[in-house]
């Protein structure tokens, strides 16, 4: 080979060994931070009340209850009144809470759910989808689930004494996230409102913008893309 070629080569194998063993380093490992689930009722009262009880039972925690900044006419909220509720779950709990509400969302995320900062969220519109039985005096409520993800060693932000920064290639970033909720629920991240996997694209859906979730067309497996014209498939 030539020198050049040569060097190339050596310099792509360092970055797949390297990258190797950062995958296989436990420090790197994502995991929960925490899971904050809040539900907002836009006033206070009995609503509020209810809906804090429904997010003791749902987490067996008490929560804590936020104020309002503003005052917003239109909306009849005055400055510091009362107007959600919200829990933070930490540890094996947050993992359980967290997969069920997944369940309700069937582990579809759109890629517009997750943050820069590496951590994502999504909302329920009926509490009795996550398994809490209906209560005719209580009601329905919705809630939303926000995740917090990190890595080990992050403390040392966060420590009293001797606190230092996280260095910028230790932190979680938008596709560390989506690849751990891809390979721990095995979850699929889209973009767009709609999904068709590529067995239901026909001649009808030509020129209609839709995002398509399938290994089989050339795209990246797990990927979403929009089409604008038909793929052909071939059957082995």
């Amino acid at each position: 080979l030539p020198l050049g070629c040569a060097k190339r080569f050596i310099a792509g194998r360092k970055h797949r060994v390297m990258t190797e063993k950062k995958t296989e380093n436990p420090m790197r490992q994502v995991r929960i931070d925490k899971l904050v689930i809040n539900c907002s009722v836009g006033e206070s009262g009995d609503r509020l009340t209810r809906a804090a009880k429904v997010l003791e039972q749902l987490t067996n925690q008490t929560p804590v209850q936020s104020k309002s900044r503003l005052t917003i006419r239109g909306f009849g909220i005055r400055r510091n009144e009362k107007i959600a509720c919200h829990v933070t779950v930490r540890g094996s709990k947050a993992e359980e809470i967290l997969e069920r509400g997944l369940k309700v969302k069937e582990f579809e995320l759109r890629r517009a759910n997750f943050s820069n900062t590496g951590n994502f969220g999504f909302g329920i519109q009926e509490h009795i989808d996550l398994g809490l039985k209906y209560d005719p005096s209580t009601g329905i409520y919705g809630m939303d689930f926000y995740v917090v993800l990190c890595r080990p060693g992050f403390r040392v932000s966060r420590r009293k004494r001797s606190p230092a920064r996280v260095g910028p290639t230790h932190l979680v970033k938008k596709e560390d996230a989506i690849k751990w909720f891809q390979q721990k629920y095995e979850g699929i991240v889209y973009q767009g409102t709609r999904k068709y996997t590529c067995s239901q694209v026909n001649d009808d859906l030509v020129g209609r913008p839709l995002s398509v979730h399938s290994g089989k067309s050339g795209l990246p497996q797990g990927e979403l893309v929009f089409i604008t014209k038909i793929f052909s498939f071939k059957k082995k």
